[in-house]
């Protein structure tokens, strides 16, 4: 009779793999068509979602170029503002250093000056 059971045994693991691929075919075929109006309606809302997506996905990139480029302007006007104190701090250093050049060149007219009349004094002492 042990026999008799393991084939009864295979038999009905036989049936129930049967089943199980009838029922997997049943649920195949129970499942809606493509023209389905419920079926379309939420192929329909999952591309509506997508485009929202989509169009959420743009807005943040047009959002992400004007900040760089705001960005970028106020790099571009920093450096240029940097560049003009520079370039004024360049030119009343060169006119501070030009002043006490030509301040220099009158002390020294002025000190020759001086010192040829002391020689000219002493000259006509002498004669």
């Amino acid at each position: 009779m042990g026999a008799f059971k393991k084939a009864d045994d295979f038999n009905e693991r036989l049936s129930t793999a049967a089943k199980a691929r009838q029922a997997s075919l049943e649920k195949f075929r129970a499942r809606p068509r493509a023209d389905d109006p419920a079926v379309v309606e939420q192929q329909a809302a999952r591309l509506a979602t997508s485009q929202a997506r989509d169009t959420r996905k743009a807005a943040r990139a047009a959002e992400t170029a004007r900040v760089e480029e705001e960005a970028i302007r106020h790099a571009a006007e920093e450096a240029a503002r940097k560049a003009t104190v520079e370039a004024e701090e360049v030119a009343r250093k060169a006119a501070v250093e030009a002043e006490k050049a030509a301040l220099e060149v009158t002390l020294e007219i002025e000190r020759k000056t001086a010192r040829d009349a002391r020689y000219a004094a002493r000259k006509a002492r002498q004669r």
